[in-house]
């Protein structure tokens, strides 16, 4: 077994061993986390392998999210149909977004992303007699059940975002090993000398949407499903920006990276709100300093002081 594999298989054992010991308290808030840092998985295998700067994943991760709730809500479906449903929504609709916003390059893929992001959550409000708008609805934990088991116990709901989460990280690490991930870092090094080898760049680029709106879609499918509730403030500017800031943060083209960047940033917030109103003002500031002295992100940081072959 490689270091690298290792490494991996250690931090889910570590996670798995975790809630054994959290408070209930902190055991809500790591599930909530690992389901947010496997939308943030998806993201950095665009953004961190592929080099394209998406602003508008929110769309993705919503089309997971409403892709499983609407079925449920109005169609009386299980939670397995509209899980595989949720998955293929969002894989569906980066497909199409791919196709098209990959006629651009640079700032001009960050516009097309952004403007098919706003017409999505113009949708869902618009279509507010099914979604409920920015008030959204609640799933009943009724239907909360994934296989004879019941996802809305607190125990259960962290299992499953364990699951979720470790299925994502080795299928990133598993992908960046792959000579298709492989050729996506080298698109994202230097896409120009990539085609001048052969490589088929778009091809590769619509192949790392497509996987990337998968998972994202995967994670907000597996929140709606575990918390209950569907709305559309996920589809907003906002949940376009969280994940590039945690991936960012975490560091970018690293598998680990996201899980940092998402755990980082969650308690930093959780932390400062307890010690004054302004703590957006104090998450500012660590964030400002973080960037200036760890510019490539704590795992990229550790990647080129300690590991240097850290995935």
């Amino acid at each position: 077994m490689s270091r690298a594999v290792a490494l991996h298989l250690g931090l889910i054992a570590a996670l798995f061993a975790a809630q054994f010991v959290l408070p209930t308290y902190h055991q809500g808030n790591v599930a909530r986390i690992m389901v947010l840092a496997t939308y943030a998985i998806g993201y950095n295998v665009l953004f961190g392998y592929t080099g394209l700067l998406s602003l508008g994943h929110a769309m993705f991760f919503a089309a997971g999210l409403y892709g499983l709730a609407l079925p449920i809500q109005h169609l009386g479906w299980g939670a397995g149909p509209a899980l595989l449903s949720g998955v293929a929504a969002g894989a569906l609709l980066a497909l199409v977004v791919g196709l098209l916003a990959l006629r651009t390059i640079g700032v001009a893929f960050m516009i097309v992303t952004l403007m098919f992001s706003q017409a999505f959550y113009l949708s869902v409000l618009l279509a507010g007699t099914w979604t409920r708008g920015d008030e959204g609805f609640v799933i009943p934990a009724a239907k909360q059940v994934l296989f004879g088991i019941d996802l809305a116990t607190p125990t259960t709901r962290y299992f499953a975002a364990l699951a979720l989460f470790s299925l994502a990280l080795l299928a990133t690490l598993a992908l960046v090993r792959h000579p298709f991930g492989k050729t996506l870092i080298a698109i994202r090094e230097n896409e120009e000398r990539a085609r001048m080898l052969g490589y088929d760049t778009f091809r590769h680029k619509l192949g790392a949407v497509v996987i990337s709106g998968a998972i994202s879609a995967g994670a907000g499918a597996g929140f709606a499903l575990l918390f209950g509730y569907a709305g559309a403030t996920f589809a907003s500017v906002q949940y376009s920006i969280f994940p590039l800031l945690w991936v960012l943060l975490g560091g970018a083209g690293t598998v680990i990276g996201p899980l940092i960047g998402t755990l980082f940033i969650f308690y930093l917030i959780d932390y400062a709100s307890g010690l004054t109103d302004a703590y957006m003002a104090v998450v500012g500031v660590v964030l400002v300093a973080l960037t200036l002295f760890a510019p490539q992100g704590i795992a990229g940081e550790l990647r080129r002081r300690v590991w240097k072959g850290l995935p």
